[in-house]
Order: C-alpha cells, then sequence, then structure tokens
C-alpha cells in the first residue's frame, strides 16, 4: 500500500510527476474563520448554534447571513435559554457579539451566559446525566417495543467525534475573564432613546431604526461587510435580539388586533436581511408570537426569516400533569428551514422533536411516550404514543399475586 501511494503523485527521483496544482477547495478559505465550518450541502459557511442537537435540527447550524427567528414559549424561560447558548458559543469561539434587549441590560444577560464545557472531567459528567438510568418497566416495556430500541436520537453525546459546538453547563456561569477575552456591542434600548435622537425612517418605529442604525454601523466600521478589511483575522459577528415586536420595544403588535404602525416590524427584518445577507453576520430573534394578535402579521414575520422554531412549554398547560409527557417539558415545531444554493430545503428526518431541562442541560429530542395502563380485571394495556400516533402493542392478563 505504501509503494502504491507513492507512485501515484512522484516520480521514480521523487519529484512531481506532473506541474499540475490541484485548486484549493472554494469553501477552505470560509473555513478559516474561527468557530465555522462550511457545509457538505450547500457550501455556506456555518456556525454553531450553540446546542449541538438543535444545529443538526436546522441542517448543521445556521448559515453565515441567515437569520433564525424563535418563537418564544408562554413564559420565555426556554427561549431564553437558547439564546444565551447562542450568545455563549459567540464567547468560546471568540466571536464579536451584538446584544440588543428592551427587558434587560445586555451586560446583565452575558453575566448570566453558561459555562462551557471544556475539559474532559464535566464532560463525563454531563454524560453521565444525558444517559437516563432505565427503569425495571422501561426494560419490560422495551422488550415488547423491541423495534423502538435502535432509533436514533437527536441530542449527541457529549463525548462524540465532531468538534463543532460546545456544551454547557446551565448550572453554572461563565468566567468573566472569559467574556473579557471578546469584543462585545450592547443595544439596551431605554438608554439609546434617552441618549439619542429618535429616528424615524421608512414608517418604522423609532426603536426599530435605532436598533438598524446601530447593527449597521457596527457592520460597517468593524469591517464585517467586507468593505473595510478586517485588521485581524476575518471574525464573525453574532447578533442576538430579545423579545422583538414586544410592547416594551414600542410596539403595539401584541397589544392590538390593528397596530398603528402594522408594517414596523416586517420592514425591520427586510432590512436587516440585507444587512445580513452581505456579512460576516449571523442572527438570532426571540418574538413573542402567542401575544400578537393579528395572525396575518406573524405570517410575514415567519417569510421575512430563513429559519423559525417554536417552542411550547408544557408548563400551566393540561401536558404539565400528564403522565404520558412527564419526561419532558415542551415542544419543538420547526415551522421553517431556508432553501440554501438549493430547490429544496434541508429538512431533518423527524418533525416529532420534544425538549427537556435538566439540572446541568437543555436537550432536543425526538419524542417517544410509552406508558402501562391497567385495564381492569387484572388485564393491562401497553401503548406507545410516538409520533402522533398511538400504537397498542398487547393486552395480556397480569398475575394478581
Amino acid at each position: 500500500m505504501a509503494a502504491r501511494g507513492a507512485g501515484a503523485g512522484t516520480t521514480a527521483t521523487g519529484g512531481p510527476a506532473t506541474s499540475f496544482q490541484r485548486k484549493a477547495a472554494a469553501g477552505s478559505r470560509l473555513a478559516a474563520v474561527p468557530g465555522t465550518r462550511p457545509s457538505v450541502r450547500h457550501g455556506q459557511l456555518l456556525l454553531s448554534s450553540g446546542l449541538p442537537s438543535l444545529d443538526g435540527v436546522l441542517g448543521g447550524g445556521l448559515a453565515v447571513g441567515t437569520l433564525l427567528l424563535i418563537e418564544e414559549d408562554k413564559y420565555g424561560v426556554y427561549s431564553n435559554l437558547l439564546f444565551k447558548y447562542f450568545l455563549a458559543e459567540g464567547v468560546v469561539c471568540g466571536h464579536d457579539l451584538f446584544v440588543a434587549s428592551a427587558m434587560e441590560p445586555p451586560d446583565n444577560i452575558l453575566k448570566k451566559l453558561p459555562a462551557p464545557l471544556l475539559d474532559d472531567t464535566h464532560r463525563n459528567e454531563l454524560r453521565e446525566e444525558v444517559t437516563p438510568a432505565k427503569s425495571e418497566d422501561f426494560q419490560d416495556s422495551m422488550k415488547i417495543a423491541w423495534r423502538y430500541e435502535n432509533l436514533p436520537k437527536m441530542e449527541a453525546s457529549p463525548t462524540t467525534s465532531t468538534k463543532f459546538g460546545h456544551y454547557y453547563d446551565i448550572s453554572k456561569t461563565m468566567s468573566p475573564e472569559l467574556l473579557q477575552s471578546i469584543k462585545w456591542h450592547s443595544f439596551y434600548l431605554p438608554e439609546e432613546l434617552s441618549l439619542e435622537p429618535k429616528l424615524k425612517m421608512c414608517n418604522m418605529n423609532c426603536g426599530y431604526a435605532n436598533l438598524l442604525h446601530s447593527i449597521q454601523r457596527v457592520i460597517y466600521q468593524e469591517g464585517f461587510d467586507g468593505s473595510h478589511p478586517q485588521k485581524k483575522q476575518k471574525n464573525i459577528l453574532r447578533i442576538g435580539i430579545q423579545s422583538l415586536g414586544s410592547l416594551l420595544w414600542g410596539d403595539d403588535i401584541c397589544s392590538s388586533d390593528t397596530p398603528e404602525d402594522i408594517h414596523s416590524l416586517t420592514k425591520f427584518l427586510y432590512v436587516l436581511r440585507g444587512l445580513l445577507r452581505k456579512s460576516l453576520s449571523a442572527c438570532i430573534i426571540t418574538v413573542p408570537s402567542h401575544l400578537i394578535q393579528n395572525k396575518a402579521i406573524m405570517e410575514r414575520v415567519t417569510n421575512l426569516s430563513d429559519m423559525v422554531v417554536g417552542l411550547e412549554s408544557f408548563i400551566g398547560s393540561e401536558r404539565e400533569t400528564n403522565p404520558l409527557y412527564k419526561d419532558y417539558h415542551g415542544l419543538l415545531h420547526v415551522h421553517q428551514i431556508p432553501r440554501l444554493n438549493s430547490l429544496i430545503c434541508d429538512v431533518s428526518d423527524t418533525k416529532d422533536l420534544a425538549f427537556r431541562l435538566k439540572r446541568k442541560q437543555f436537550t432536543i429530542e425526538r419524542y417517544k411516550i410509552i406508558n402501562w395502563n391497567k385495564c381492569g380485571h387484572g388485564f393491562a394495556l401497553y401503548f406507545s404514543f410516538y409520533g402522533g400516533n398511538i400504537y397498542v402493542f398487547s393486552v395480556f392478563r397480569r398475575s394478581t399475586r
């Protein structure tokens, strides 16, 4: 095998067999940007959302120049976690951050970012938490539902060979030293409105106009648009906008069916996507979609986003006390996946996704609910709720001794 490999590209004297030199792949130059990798499907440069299981749902990660819209859960608990995962991944990868909020000062948000698991000791601890201990009933049930034993899981183990994306411990906060190693920009709406004159452009909300102006200024001044080359190695700008469209942003789409500025949010997204497309940046926005009265506005917001996922929390609903859903805290709905350099989108092999919040980790996986249910007279019915369907496996008499 060694002689075979040597003869393929060299002559007997050891020199090159031909003057032909293979050109580097188009994506190899892009792959030099830290914390990114080119997609094998469409060639776009990808960056991690901070949650490997979410990256798998989105087709490998977020493409540079795209917008991820997250429809908030009812109380905003889990959407804020995804928001922090995205920012934490940027800190670990050395990316620049732009954090915008009308509810909480951005510096407070950064202080609450989860701590990364960068050494094997902590990763092994997380693996022990990810692997649930099987109960006796579950082991017995899998003997009947043997067809489900080898189903693939959405959540990858912390010990996987992939080097794209990181894992985080939500029970701890990121060290201040790590935060000081990166450059970040903030936009806190109450402060911005008091310091700068209220901008009004294209019938757009003044809060949105100021935010758009700040994002544009950072992209142009820091050279993320390519017009002014960056002084150091090329880098990525991660933009995070929290609870856009809420009353705190001065928008009334959450309080009225016929808002005064009905097109204000959609105009903002239209201009923002134009800025993202021509810059080395990616954006994540959380929106309280459950509060938006006019559903036509939400449809336009969805169409103006590249990726849209929704979080449905079980808090305060009937499913919270339903034993069928005891292992999960909510459902993840994938509403839109981008079509990048292709006619079809990179769709995940499953649409039945659920999430759970553990002591140290937030995970996304395909949901499968298994339960024993007594039918009376010593009989038991075993059924599995999987993918929205109920499968009945067996009804048999159990010993009453």
